[in-house]
């Protein structure tokens, strides 16, 4: 199992971190002991001073594909679900300052929170609301349609390049709202109005 990471996919977010926004999707991955093992705790790791949230749309992939069509793309995904890409961002910002990667600061040990899974069945990946809650209040509101890049157009982009398999993960990016996470908040994450995870950071 792969986990893909899309960057700088929401124009507010990008704004708001004063990046630039780029041409083609800005692509990096997790290995799979960044997913967390813990459905009701995350543990915050001591190595970083300015740990944040980034709330995500995440897809399944349901069977192998290589050099998909955009058209195609969706017909790859087998459930969706809402999840967190946790960031070192004073690692990262460190590391980009030295023009060095910062998988440290993206891929750590149980940097991936994922919800539970639901089938598309009608939704709509191209007008789909997802949100997080921090302490029972929103901090991050986002939809599909703002994407840079679509979820078609990133199966399509990352299958140039690597062969999707069957239960592969792709995390599609953020909108504005990230923020620095301390011990004891409580977090929510929600499709719509369904709510597919939550936990508490120890």
């Amino acid at each position: 199992m792969k986990i893909f990471c899309i960057g700088r996919n929401y124009s507010e977010h990008i704004a708001e971190l004063k990046n630039e926004t780029p041409d083609a999707p800005v692509l990096f991955m997790k290995p799979n002991t960044a997913i967390n093992p813990n459905k009701d705790r995350w543990f915050l790791p001591e190595f970083s001073k300015n740990m944040h949230y980034e709330c995500e749309i995440v897809l399944k992939i349901g069977k192998n594909g290589k050099h998909i069509q955009p058209k195609f793309a969706l017909q790859y995904v087998d459930a969706i679900s809402v999840g967190i890409d946790f960031t070192a961002r004073d690692i990262q910002d460190q590391l980009k300052s030295k023009g060095l990667p910062w998988e440290i600061a993206k891929a750590f040990d149980h940097s991936a929170v994922v919800g539970q899974f639901i089938p598309l069945d009608s939704l709509d990946l191209d007008h789909l609301s997802f949100s997080l809650l921090k302490n029972e209040a929103p901090v991050q509101n986002g939809n599909t349609k703002e994407m840079i890049h679509s979820s078609a157009k990133i199966i399509s982009y990352i299958s140039e390049y690597f062969t999707l398999q069957k239960g592969d993960l792709i995390f599609t990016g953020t909108p504005k709202g990230v923020g620095q996470v301390s011990i004891g908040d409580s977090y929510k994450g929600f499709i719509e109005n369904q709510l597919l995870f939550e936990f508490k950071v120890c």
